[in-house]
């Protein structure tokens, strides 16, 4: 056993059970730090965000003559503190507020190079991923004591030193005309031109509407026996999607893994027997590493084939009509029902939904007054349930009444590019627009 462990594990057992923040932090958060890794120089207290916010604890280790002490420059790591006067069991007000208020330090202009965050109180403790603009969980808020302190910490140490590469992204909505393949294909198609490295997953093999759009062939099974047998690499059925650029022999290029006919053919019950919801999360191990961002197009309906994708994903994104009650509606269910329950099946607490955007129409002042009345009324009906569904129709509320949801307008300019086959964004001007803001709405820091 490590000295590191055993002055972990003594801080706990030394700390009085109503320790306050202060107590926590002189007790217990240096011996956390050391247990993940940093030695005293690389851990920087009260560190200063930006925007005159201060974060109890950053954390980066020493890069050459760059010590982190000294210089300040680029954390790694942010570490919120609470007493153990404050309940950070999950779903509590208390922990919500200091979710956010870490996100709000990941997210602040001192802190781009941040790529972890953890809330913790000593009874507590809660790992959280930043990739871009997106901050996530990538361990449920787990209660410590001093039996299973060592192992939690230490899984927590292997994340931080060995974070994974890609964001993964389902793009899903219980109803179905939303426009999800045409957002997932163009999205991935604009990641690429702003230099991201991008894998764009055709999980929709009845509609197979993403393949088809790039005019590439469907998979005749390939990709079925890769997710079927072990040894079999998914990554050996993506296929490369290149878009010729007018100077030189330079292209864009992403790869895409098909949609694959033999799935289907095959019934939810027959799927349901072969697939475990984790099967393509485990299958995609390999391509997180590899690229930026893994964008999963995902059928309507809570099917099993729609669960293996909600399942793979880091974060879900959900495009809605304005002028269709039923999408927002099914936005609502996706966000109440379908996400948790595959939240409380992985051990990270992940996917989470990000706000719902309106996708594919141009909206008019009075339809776009009809449409907040309708999702007031799905707010409202949520709260009855003791379900806050604010921050995900408005996500600018919170810093005062601002009602934006983004939009994706322009419609007709963006379907007609399925014709020729190729991206909107790399042939219609606005349809670049629109999906560049979309990416740096959601996911570009």
């Amino acid at each position: 056993m490590n000295m590191t462990a055993i002055s972990l594990r003594s801080a706990l057992q030394c700390l009085p059970d109503n320790a306050q923040e202060p107590i926590v932090d002189l007790h217990f958060s240096t011996q956390l730090l050391e247990a993940l890794g940093f030695q005293p120089e690389e851990i920087h207290p009260q560190y200063a965000t930006g925007s005159k916010m201060v974060v109890d604890k950053a954390a980066r280790k020493t890069i050459g003559n760059d010590i982190f002490l000294h210089t300040k420059s680029n954390p790694y790591l942010l570490v919120e503190l609470k007493g153990r006067d404050i309940n950070l069991s999950e779903g509590s007000a208390q922990y919500h507020k200091t979710v956010n208020q870490l996100k709000g330090y990941l997210l602040d202009s001192n802190c781009k190079s941040a790529q972890w965050g953890i809330i913790t109180n000593s009874c507590h403790i809660q790992l959280f991923r930043k990739h871009g603009k997106v901050v996530y969980p990538a361990t449920k808020c787990l209660s410590l004591d001093l039996d299973n302190i060592d192992e939690i910490v230490a899984d927590i140490r292997r994340k931080i030193e060995t974070p994974t590469k890609a964001l993964t992204i389902a793009v899903y909505n219980n109803k179905g005309g939303v426009g999800k393949a045409t957002t997932a294909v163009n999205l991935a198609a604009i990641l690429t031109f702003l230099g991201k490295k991008v894998l764009a997953v055709d999980f929709d093999p009845n509609q197979q509407d993403l393949t088809s759009s790039l005019k590439l062939a469907v998979s005749k099974g390939n990709v079925y026996k890769a997710l079927s047998d072990r040894d079999i690499e998914l990554l050996n059925t993506v296929c490369p999607y290149s878009f010729p650029l007018k100077s030189g022999n330079a292209e864009l290029r992403f790869d895409v893994l098909p949609a694959d006919e033999e799935m289907a053919s095959l019934t939810d019950d027959s799927l349901l027997k072969q697939f475990k919801r984790n099967r393509l999360y485990q299958k995609l191990n390999t391509a997180r590493q590899k690229y930026d961002y893994i964008l999963i197009d995902s059928p309507p309906n809570w099917r099993h084939i729609s669960q293996l994708a909600v399942y793979a994903a880091d974060v879900v994104l959900i495009p809605t009509k304005h002028n269709n009650l039923f999408s927002l509606e099914n936005a609502a269910t996706v966000i109440k029902r379908f996400i948790p329950e595959i939240q409380a099946q992985k051990a990270n607490g992940s996917p989470i939904p990000l706000p719902i955007f309106f996708n594919g129409e141009k909206i008019t002042q009075p339809q776009l007054l009809v449409a907040q009345q309708e999702i007031n009324n799905i707010i409202k009906a949520a709260k009855q349930e003791k379900i806050d569904l604010l921050p995900y129709f408005y996500p600018r509320h919170t810093s005062a009444k601002d009602l934006h949801i983004h939009q994706v307008p322009s419609y007709a300019n963006i379907a007609s590019a399925a014709f020729s086959r190729v991206p909107a964004v790399y042939r219609d001007r606005s349809a670049h627009e629109y999906y560049k803001d979309l990416a740096k709405e959601y996911f570009l820091q």
